[in-house]
């Protein structure tokens, strides 16, 4: 049901042989950082069900962020220690382990949570129990709460550029499909807006739960309206079922397709190229982003889990910058307190995540990042352009914390 990962670096026992000064005191220090009460950190992804396709990376992410801090000597000269639960893509087990990270572990942060449903699910507990929390997914955008941190891109750091890609290269009638929850209902909203700010039209908009897996009737009613391109926002293991069945039934060839999701749950590798080649997106980091930080950061995670890990993305290097913009946080502050560092957070912190520089925006408590528009080819993403320091200009409009601290909401568009 649950399993707790303690991920402090072990430290060398002194040999017979060793003595000195010059090397008594560097293990005097290290014995001290072992021995100091290390800092609590909780996770919660779903390691398994639905969801666990794109939770297992997260949490490889978020434990080599612990390792890089703890190889650079912890914080506050404390280690970290990383308490993670499996959520199995269920609410009540969201809610359930929630509720012990913040009142039985005590945790300084919680870093997690995939979709929009389990952020909504536990951001109220977190709220109410004072518990610093980290969101590192692409998101709808429009969350607007103090207590919250969200590392993930918005639709106007991405959808913003699909669409007006889309129109450009391939028409102006547009049918949208998505996930029946409020991640795709507000995505499609979002979708629709820039469609038709983009002289295009929707046609039609699809919902469909999570656990559908055969897409044969919506496929013949998207063959009917003839669009020029179709909008994904679909989500999980059983919507990869979409795209294949697409493709079986010979529509990849004539009608093409963007998405707000599509390469964050492994597809490139665990899919034929002859299903992926071809389908855009846009995300704030992709694996063959040409960048020193992307190198390091794919050297890292292979150094630490092996050559064998899926196909990373954003879903990745997002959880990695939602520990490191914390550590900032609580370098700056001097302190694990929870006002102390979201008021650290509030200067403006920069890091170097694995697509260059990242800066919390002071307002919204979302990042600017570097985001990219790429398109799937042979297996690889292909990058088709680059768009640096795109703000959330899509929650900024809406929410300023700075201003209304005490606000917490999510703020959503609205489309006539």
């Amino acid at each position: 049901m649950s399993r707790t990962t303690d991920t402090r670096r072990g430290f060398l026992k002194m040999g017979a042989a060793l003595g000195g000064t010059a090397l008594a005191t560097p293990f005097i220090a290290r014995n001290a950082f072992a021995a100091a009460e290390p800092i609590k950190v909780g996770c919660l992804l779903d390691m398994s069900g639905a969801l666990g396709v794109s939770g297992q990376p997260m949490l490889q992410a978020t434990q080599y962020a612990v390792k890089v801090l703890n190889d650079q000597g912890g914080l506050l000269g404390r280690p970290i220690k990383l308490i993670n639960y499996d959520t199995q893509s269920s609410m009540q087990l969201y809610t359930q382990y929630a509720q012990q990270l913040a009142l039985k572990d005590k945790v300084a942060v919680v870093q997690g949570g995939i979709t929009s449903a389990s952020r909504e699910a536990i951001r109220p507990i977190f709220d109410r129990f004072k518990t610093l929390y980290f969101y590192n997914t692409q998101y709808e955008g429009g969350v607007c709460d103090r207590d919250i941190f969200c590392t993930g891109t918005t639709p106007a750091q991405t959808v913003s550029h699909i669409v007006p890609y889309a129109l450009k290269n391939w028409g102006k009638k547009v049918y949208i499909v998505a996930a029946d929850y409020n991640y795709g209902h507000i995505t499609a909203k979002w979708m629709t807006k820039y469609t038709r700010e983009g002289g295009g039209q929707v046609l039609e908009t699809d919902f469909f739960p999570l656990d559908v897996t055969d897409f044969s009737s919506a496929i013949s009613k998207i063959q009917q309206a003839a669009p020029d391109v179709v909008l994904s926002a679909m989500v999980g293991a059983n919507h990869l079922g979409f795209y294949r069945q697409w493709a079986a039934a010979g529509m990849k060839a004539k009608i093409p397709m963007a998405s707000s999701t599509f390469g964050l749950a492994n597809e490139l590798n665990s899919m034929d190229a002859s299903v992926t080649n071809g389908i855009v997106s846009a995300y704030g980091w992709y694996p063959t982003v040409n960048a020193p930080e992307t190198t390091s950061f794919l050297d890292g995670m292979t150094k630490m889990f092996g050559p064998n890990l899926p196909m990373l993305s954003e879903l990745d290097s997002a959880s990695y910058e939602g520990m490191m913009f914390w550590a900032e946080g609580v370098k700056k502050a001097g302190s694990i307190e929870r006002m102390a560092v979201i008021k650290a957070l509030e200067t403006g912190i920069s890091i170097d995540g694995p697509a260059g520089k990242a800066t919390m925006d002071t307002a919204t408590h979302h990042v600017v990042h570097n985001t990219f528009l790429a398109e799937a080819k042979d297996k690889k993403w292909d990058i088709l352009e680059n768009f640096p320091a795109s703000p959330p200009a899509d929650t900024a409009a809406v929410c300023n914390l700075l201003k209304n601290p005490r606000t917490d909401k999510q703020f959503v568009v609205e489309v006539n």
